[in-house]
């Protein structure tokens, strides 16, 4: 199986890329195992570059009419290469009208010689200008008849979240579209639950990521709480409120290892387990993105760090142990990965009356019945208002707003009302 040279089982942790052949490619899950059994995880990030052959969608020139329900606006506030990063909500519009924006004068992507002149200028002017990001857009651009790597059915053992409970986790076991500009920026952390994860660019401008190893994130999470001490008291695992951006220059300072890559259209990214990553787009693009998972992640799944969000004491991430199941009556050998295991990792939030009881919660997702449909409306921390302190006032959103519709859904469409933040605030 093709793969460029970087050494067996990867010893440096950084980021490796692929380029598997047809028949290769087949096989979505037989390939994840495949990177791995290379040392892909250890890095966190892996790029692959699809035989040529392959394409998920024959033409992009029918998308203009699709909606962006709830495009936000990223208010970067900070200095010095720490920054915090606020959401304000905007009106719809269509794609064709982000386009537009996108690349007029005041968001278009400034001239440069290189990657490298690009990304000086986005943390120069991070807190200028503040981009629009059509972000978290339940759909699918894929054709119907795609089999192969097609994000909305990769047949991944979290596929029977949905098969055998009857639960939709949106942007998780769904797939979700991103529509970027210059500047927008996805912000430190690792996945719910710390699960894998796969972007895929279907057309536009490059979109750069930022990768620590698995094995050093409780490194970046201590230098995070040390500079962001605030945030910190609130949430032992605040880093998952997509929030925080520390640049490679602080990330270099203080020894974090970390790596950086540039994803360009028509090439899919992979996340493995506990691996924080960052990134922003190069211009106006379009990516789409799920999350899946293996036998390996089951037992990351047992430990994934919590957020702050208070669900009922007790209440466990209840679908990890019937994943576990399933891989063990398939013989699964779970002692392999062990050794991959991130050490330390635990419950991050505690009952408000007793601080030293641990709780598994959880990270962020409610029940709710959505049109008498039973959904799991994703993070519903990131809908938690803040004051209206930024630039323009506005209502104020942790990480991403979304739109909580139930029943089907089709590219576009919504079926029903857009849930959004009310103007008042609240602590």
């Amino acid at each position: 199986m093709g793969s460029e040279d970087h050494g067996a089982q990867n010893p440096s942790c950084k980021i490796m890329t692929f380029r598997p052949t047809m028949e290769e490619f087949k096989d979505f899950n037989k390939y994840v195992a495949y990177i791995e059994s290379q040392g892909a995880h250890r890095a966190g990030l892996a790029k692959i570059i699809p035989p040529k052959e392959w394409k998920p969608r024959q033409t992009y020139d029918d998308i203009d009419d699709v909606v962006i329900p709830a495009p936000i606006q990223q208010v970067v506030t900070g200095q010095s290469g720490l920054f915090t990063q606020y959401n304000i909500q905007k009106k719809a519009m269509t794609v064709g009208e982000y386009r537009r924006l996108a690349n007029s004068e005041k968001y278009c992507t400034p001239r440069h010689q290189d990657f490298d002149d690009l990304e000086r200028k986005y943390w120069k002017n991070l807190t200028f200008v503040s981009p629009i990001y059509g972000a978290d857009i339940s759909g699918s651009l894929y054709d119907d008849d795609v089999a192969q790597w097609n994000i909305g059915s990769l047949r991944t053992i979290l596929d029977m979240v949905e098969r055998e409970c009857g639960t939709i986790i949106e942007g998780v076991n769904t797939p979700y579209l991103y529509f970027g500009m210059w500047k927008t920026t996805f912000a430190w952390h690792t996945e719910d639950m710390d699960l894998y994860s796969i972007n895929y660019l279907h057309f536009g401008e490059p979109k750069s990521w930022y990768a620590i190893p698995p094995e050093h994130g409780k490194r970046l999470e201590r230098l995070a709480i040390g500079f962001f001490p605030g945030s910190s008291q609130g949430c032992d695992a605040f880093l998952r409120h997509k929030m925080t951006l520390i640049s490679p220059i602080i990330l270099k300072k203080y020894g974090i290892p970390f790596s950086r890559i540039t994803q360009e259209a028509g090439e899919f990214m992979i996340t493995f387990p506990y691996g924080y990553h960052a990134g922003f787009n190069h211009g106006f693009n379009c990516a789409e993105s799920t999350n899946f998972a293996t036998l390996r992640w089951i037992d990351y799944g047992k430990v994934a760090t919590q957020v702050c969000f208070r669900d009922p004491p007790g209440t466990p991430p209840q679908h990890v142990p019937r994943l576990e199941r399933t891989g063990r009556r398939q013989g699964a050998d779970f002692t392999v990965w062990a050794r991959g295991l991130p050490g330390g990792l635990g419950c991050a939030w505690r009952s408000p009356g007793d601080r030293n009881t641990p709780l598994i919660l959880l990270p962020g997702i409610s029940c709710s019945v959505v049109r008498g449909t039973r959904h799991w409306l994703r993070s519903k921390r990131r809908r938690v208002k803040e004051p209206s302190n930024v630039p323009g006032g506005g209502v104020v959103l942790r990480g991403r707003p979304q739109a909580a519709v139930g029943g089907e859904r089709k590219l576009g469409e919504i079926q029903g009302p857009v849930r959004r933040a009310p103007a008042a605030t609240e602590s």
